[in-house]
């Protein structure tokens, strides 16, 4: 049976995010960034999350907090909704998501524009911001 990407490339995920969470390789895009971080997310990677933050907001006293949310939550899906800029040659990029999970029986949605920045040929995640947060009262 093959096992796609967590991140809905319709890639395996050995040749998706995989090599980016075992610092393999370097994603090319913003977009690529983006869903290797939920991946990593899916997946419980917290390093890698922390990681690809831009050194001066990383995370790095949040990580027993970041792994226990990670841990308590099951995710059902990406969708990329809109990117701007964040290509090869570009050095900021916007990456528009919408990631689906369930918490504590409910499935929510969290729907956020990502900034990422490239220094030094690599893309790190810069901010978000929080557009929605579906709460679809399902319990599970």
């Amino acid at each position: 049976m093959i096992e796609y990407c967590p991140c809905g490339n319709n890639k395996v995920y050995e040749e998706c995010c995989k090599p980016f969470i075992d610092k393999k390789e370097y994603p090319d895009t913003a977009e690529e960034l983006m869903r290797s971080r939920y991946t990593a997310f899916t997946l419980g990677k917290v390093d890698y999350i922390i990681n690809t933050h831009i050194e001066k907001i990383r995370p790095v006293k949040e990580r027993k907090k970041m792994q226990r949310w990670m841990n308590s939550i099951e995710w059902l899906g990406l969708s990329i909704v809109k990117t701007e800029a964040g290509q090869a040659n570009d050095e900021i990029g916007l990456v528009e998501f919408r990631a689906i999970y369930i918490e504590d029986g409910y499935t929510e949605a969290l729907h956020e524009q990502s900034n990422f920045e490239k220094i030094d040929r690599k893309w790190y995640y810069v901010s978000g911001t929080h557009l929605q947060n579906d709460k679809v009262y399902l319990k599970y």
